[in-house]
C-alpha cells in the first residue's frame, strides 16, 4: 500500500470504531473485535501495512479526549478524517504541508481536503498537543465523570498515575512452576534470544523490555510460561493455595488465575474454575493442557444452577477476580475510557457486591475468600469491602503485611494498608486491588 493508502485505510478503521464503540448509541463493542472484523474484511492488507494502519488508528483512540478538545476549539465535529488529520498534527507533529499532501485524492488515498478542512488544518498546524487551557479531564486524558473518583485513589499523585496510564504496558510472563521455575524459563527463553529480567514483587515472574510476541517460542508453546500482567501474579500468589485444597476460581475467565494457583497447589488438590461463558471456558481448557494442569476442572453457571448450594461452605480458598470498568487496564485497553459510562460503574457495583455474597457461601468455615478487580476506583475496591464486612457475614480481613510476610519473604510489600492496591504510577504494574478475607472457624 502507498502511505495515502495505509491513511485512508485508517481514517476507515476509525470511523469503524467511532460508530461502533463511540459514538452516543453506539454497541460499545471493544476496539481490538472492531478492528479484528475490519482486517478480516480487508485481507489485501498486509501484515507490515496492517502494523502501520492499527498504529495510527490507535494513536487516534489515545488521544482520543484531547483531539476532541482540539476540534471543538477551531469549531469542528470530529470526523474520522479531521481525527486522523489532527493525530498527525498535533500528536506527530507533521508539518501542515506534508499532513494535506498525504489527501492526496489518488485511487486508493484518502479524497483532498476540501476548504473547510483547510481551515482546520491551517488552525491545528503547530500546536501543542496539550494545551495550557484544556481542562483538567482532557489534560490527564481521563473522563470528566471518573475525575472525583481518581482524584480521590491518587490525591496529589493524580497526574503521575494519569501519564502512567498512558504509557505502554510491559510484557510479563509468569513461570510455571509444574514445569520449571523462574530460573530455568528465563534460560529457556534466553536461549531462543528472548531476553528478560525477574520481576520485583512475584516470585513467578519475569518482564521482557522490549514488546515482541512470545507465543511461537518452544518456551510458550511447551507451556513454561504464561503470559501474565505482575500484578495478576500477585493475587494469584496472595490466595495462598497449597496442595490439597479445594479452591473455586468464581469468576475464572480465561482462567489465567486458575493456571497460576494449579502450579501453587502442584497438581495436588482440587480447582475449580467457574465462569458464566462456555467460549472463555474453552479458551481455558486450552490453557490448561498445555500448562500441564490436571487437578482442574471447569464449571459453567448458570441461572437455577444448584452446584454452588451443593457446595456451600466446603471450599479452602474462593477468588473472585470480579467483573469490573478495568480502569487499571486503559494502557493495553485505551478504548476503554472512551467506552465506560457511568450507568456502566453503577451496574457493576450491584453485580460485584451480589457475586461476593453467593462466593462467601461457598468458603468454608477457617477458609478464604479472595476478592479482586482489575480497576482502580474506591466504588469496587475499598468501598465494596466496607459493604461487605458491614453486613456481618463472619469474615475478617488477613492484614496484607502479615499474609506478604508469609508468602514472600525478604521482599518487601508492594504497598501499604490492609489491603493491595496496586498501579501502574506505584508499582509498574496494571491496577489492580486484591482484599484478603478469612471465615471465623
Amino acid at each position: 500500500m502507498t502511505p495515502p493508502a495505509r491513511i485512508a485505510a485508517a481514517i476507515d478503521l476509525v470511523a469503524a470504531l467511532e460508530e461502533q464503540c463511540f459514538a452516543p448509541g453506539a454497541r460499545r463493542r471493544p476496539a481490538d473485535a472492531v478492528a479484528s472484523d475490519f482486517f478480516r474484511a480487508r485481507r489485501f492488507i498486509g501484515g507490515g501495512d496492517r502494523r502501520e494502519v492499527s498504529e495510527r488508528a490507535w494513536a487516534v483512540v489515545r488521544q482520543r479526549m484531547r483531539l476532541g478538545w482540539h476540534l471543538e476549539r477551531v469549531g469542528a465535529a470530529p470526523t474520522p478524517r479531521l481525527l486522523v488529520l489532527g493525530q498527525m498534527l498535533l500528536d506527530e507533529g507533521m508539518a501542515r504541508q506534508a499532513a494535506e499532501a498525504a489527501f492526496d485524492g489518488s485511487r486508493y488515498g484518502p479524497a483532498a481536503l476540501d476548504q473547510a478542512e483547510r481551515r482546520v488544518s491551517a488552525a491545528l498546524a503547530g500546536r501543542p498537543l496539550l494545551d495550557a487551557a484544556m481542562a483538567q479531564a482532557a489534560r490527564l486524558n481521563l473522563p470528566e465523570w471518573l475525575l472525583p473518583a481518581f482524584a480521590a485513589r491518587f490525591g496529589a499523585r493524580l497526574a503521575e498515575e494519569a501519564a502512567a496510564l498512558e504509557a505502554e504496558a510491559p510484557l510479563d510472563l509468569r513461570a510455571n512452576l509444574l514445569k520449571t521455575d523462574r530460573d530455568g524459563a528465563a534460560a529457556a527463553l534466553a536461549a531462543e534470544g528472548v531476553a528478560t529480567g525477574p520481576t520485583p514483587f512475584s516470585p513467578w515472574g519475569l518482564r521482557i523490555a522490549a514488546r515482541r510476541p512470545v507465543s511461537g517460542t518452544a518456551a510458550y508453546k511447551d507451556g513454561l510460561v504464561e503470559v501474565q500482567d505482575e500484578g495478576s501474579q500477585v493475587i494469584a500468589l496472595l490466595a495462598d493455595a497449597r496442595p490439597g485444597m479445594r479452591v473455586a476460581d468464581y469468576c475464572a475467565g480465561a482462567a489465567g488465575k486458575t493456571l497460576a494457583m494449579a502450579a501453587t497447589m502442584g497438581n495436588r488438590g482440587r480447582v475449580t474454575a467457574c465462569d458464566t461463558s462456555a467460549p472463555r471456558l474453552e479458551g481455558a481448557a486450552r490453557r490448561l493442557r498445555r500448562a500441564g494442569v490436571n487437578n482442574a476442572e471447569r464449571h459453567l453457571l448458570a441461572a437455577g444452577d444448584r452446584w454452588a448450594k451443593r457446595r456451600a461452605r466446603s471450599f479452602d480458598r474462593v477468588l473472585v477476580d470480579a467483573p469490573c470498568t478495568g480502569t487499571g487496564t486503559w494502557r493495553r485497553n485505551p478504548d476503554a475510557r472512551l467506552r465506560t459510562r457511568p450507568e456502566d460503574l453503577a451496574e457493576l457495583v450491584a453485580l460485584q457486591h451480589d457475586i461476593l455474597g453467593r462466593a462467601a457461601e461457598l468458603v468454608r468455615p477457617g477458609g478464604r475468600l479472595i476478592y479482586a478487580t482489575c480497576s482502580l476506583l474506591p466504588q469496587e475496591n475499598e468501598e465494596q469491602m466496607e459493604r461487605f464486612l458491614a453486613r456481618g457475614p463472619g469474615f475478617v480481613p488477613v492484614p496484607l503485611d502479615r499474609l506478604w510476610a508469609a508468602l514472600v519473604p525478604g521482599v518487601p510489600a508492594p504497598c501499604a494498608g490492609p489491603w493491595l492496591s496496586l498501579s501502574p504510577g506505584a508499582q509498574g504494574t496494571d491496577g489492580f486491588f486484591c482484599a484478603v478475607l478469612e471465615r471465623a472457624a
